[in-house]
């Protein structure tokens, strides 16, 4: 992205929000991104210190173990029908409000809100992500990653280098695109590797919107409408593909991190958004087509959206309409940051040079923020531009604390620093002047479903790997039903699960709850159950799953095995198809505790 360094004139924040109380906050939600098996203990204070404002909490370490998913994507099997009309409105959309006109009343109905944002802003926007290829092979050392890829035919291959920290493994890890801005010295103290990730050798620059090149479109078409950032973000989940699969002997999987700046921010931005995998997201100094909402770009001074739009094809080929009217976008990038959350989210800014929208950027890291908070986590959230050396993407002292605390939050897990709201005043934005909606108070009761206007058509939807829009709902005539194998007497583990949802050809349980009847802590466990003839998983979260036959065992992962006298976990989960007309469930789990 080009920056030219144009000073503002001071812009003082009117006001600040002071909010003080301590809440418990259980379990946020029914499915499994919103399960969390943690109480977090929350307070928040709003300090109007040189446009400061400092977000104060008490998070267990454990409950930031829990925040990223299993999966890329989970809300793939919510049923998602785009409106055909874009009625012009010059404020920040609703992010609470469905596209039936709905708002959201329990945290658990964020995760199928949270698939229409995304399924919104990849027609409009960025373009499709498509799903995890057919094949998806590679291998991980102590210096390298390598991915290969094969779908429909066409194959492609990249590679990644990699740092390791000192200290034995496995580590944590940060994906850091581009190779400049980001603090990797800081990164590996830290106690993180640090994979160096070449975006162009996924979706390269410098090619023309109809002749597209890179790993991404061998396998998706040079013609593609999807936009660079977008492949980028394809990239980097391939990436976290391979660790998952290689066992995890150096790297962690489920505690992977990405950053960048300027245009490998804006594809940080995008990565952390579309990729629930990813622990913790830190775009910096992202500029237009990154954080900054697109509705105050024109306003502000910085890149001009038909700039960004021609500058290189970082954004999807639909949005080329939108830049002379962002007023008409359903959504703006306050919604990509919600995207993140629960997740840890770091958003550095630089709010000297005008160029890059920091106002813009300002406004909405705290219409996301409304988000994070309605769901409890608003500990979760940093945005930081009160900084004193204007240069772009220079490493700066002002970020390095908050860098290693998010790092030990939500990479290691053994910290519980809370989020802070850092705006200076050269360019501090005013949500007020922006939205027209309030935040709800959700409640943490269960999913309320979408209205059935808003279903597509009449057919199962797709596993939670899919990517393309899910063609059909769970069936509303089959509301959630316990399948419950009751608990033995004694000591021992045992196992509940709960029916989500189900529909004519599947069904998903979660969450599966483990119990701790003993009178010691257990430190692993695994559970074992038969699924009826004919039924097959095609999907799974918070366990390694495996099956022979009609029998699946599940085994815990990294952060929900241990359980203490008493206790229990419920964020495991999985999805079923199974024959058409076939309305049995799986029979009693039997837990084994090791």
């Amino acid at each position: 992205m080009r920056t030219v360094p144009r000073r503002r004139s001071a812009v003082v924040i009117a006001a600040s929000i002071i909010q003080a109380g301590r809440r418990a906050l259980s379990a946020i939600g029914a499915s499994r991104s919103t399960t969390r098996s943690a109480v977090v203990a929350l307070t928040v204070t709003a300090l109007a210190v040189a446009g400061a404002v400092t977000v104060t909490a008490t998070t267990a370490p454990a409950e930031a173990a829990a925040l990223a998913a299993a999966v890329e994507d989970e809300g793939a099997d919510c049923p998602v029908t785009l409106p055909g009309s874009l009625p012009a409105n010059a404020k920040l959309p609703d992010p609470f409000k469905r596209i039936d006109g709905t708002r959201i009343t329990a945290k658990s109905d964020w995760r199928c809100r949270r698939e229409e944002i995304k399924k919104l802003a990849e027609r409009h926007v960025y373009g499709e992500k498509p799903a995890k290829p057919a094949s998806v092979t590679g291998t991980v050392s102590s210096t390298n990653i390598t991915v290969n890829v094969t779908h429909n035919g066409r194959s492609s291959s990249f590679s990644a280098s990699v740092q390791l920290p000192s200290g034995s493994g496995p580590f944590p890890a940060v994906v850091v695109l581009g190779g400049f801005g980001a603090d990797t010295a800081a990164i590996r103290a830290a106690g993180a590797a640090v994979i160096n990730y070449d975006p162009y050798a996924v979706g390269k620059e410098g090619t023309p919107r109809n002749n597209k090149q890179g790993a991404f479109y061998t396998i998706y078409g040079n013609t593609s409408s999807t936009g660079l950032l977008m492949a980028w973000s394809w990239g980097v989940s391939r990436i976290i593909d391979v660790v998952a699969q290689s066992g995890g002997s150096i790297l962690k999987a489920d505690a992977m991190g990405v950053t960048g700046c300027s245009r490998f921010g804006k594809g940080a931005f995008v990565v952390g958004a579309f990729d629930q995998r990813i622990a913790l997201t830190m775009p910096i100094e992202s500029g237009s087509a990154g954080v900054p909402i697109f509705r105050g770009i024109p306003g502000e001074g910085a890149q001009s959206l038909s700039s960004a739009y021609g500058e290189q094809p970082w954004l999807g080929d639909a949005f080329g309409s939108f830049t002379g009217r962002p007023n008409t976008l359903p959504v703006d990038t306050h919604q990509m940051v919600a995207m993140v959350a629960p997740r840890g989210l770091f958003i550095m800014d630089n709010p000297h040079i005008a160029n890059l929208g920091p106002k813009s950027a300002s406004v909405a890291a705290l219409g996301g923020a409304e988000v994070y908070k309605a769901l409890g986590v608003g500990e979760n959230i940093t945005y930081w531009s009160d900084i004193q050396n204007g240069s772009h993407c220079a490493n700066r002292p002002e970020w390095s604390t908050p860098l290693q605390q998010n790092i030990q939050k939500f990479l290691l897990k053994t910290g519980n620093a809370p989020g802070a709201i850092r705006i200076s005043s050269r360019a501090a934005g005013n949500l007020a002047e922006w939205r027209d909606w309030q935040t709800p108070t959700l409640s943490d009761g269960p999913s309320i479903p979408p209205s059935p206007s808003a279903s597509s058509s009449p057919s199962a939807p797709p596993s939670p790997s899919a990517s393309s829009s899910p063609s059909a709902p769970p069936s509303p005539s089959a509301p959630p039903s316990p399948s419950v194998s009751p608990p033995p007497p004694g000591s021992g583990c045992s196992a509940t699960g709960t029916v989500q949802t189900q529909w004519a050809t599947g069904y998903v349980i979660q969450p599966v709850t483990v119990t701790n009847n003993g009178t010691a802590t257990i430190n692993g466990w695994t559970l074992t159950f038969t699924l009826p003839a004919g039924h097959t998983v095609t999907g799974s979260w918070n366990a390694a799953v495996t099956t022979s036959g009609q029998t699946v065992t599940a085994r815990n992962v990294s952060f929900n095995g241990t359980i203490p006298p008493g206790g229990s976990v419920a964020n495991f989960g999985y999805q079923v198809s199974r024959p058409n007309g076939n309305t049995q469930l799986p029979s009693g789990y039997t837990c084994a505790a090791s």
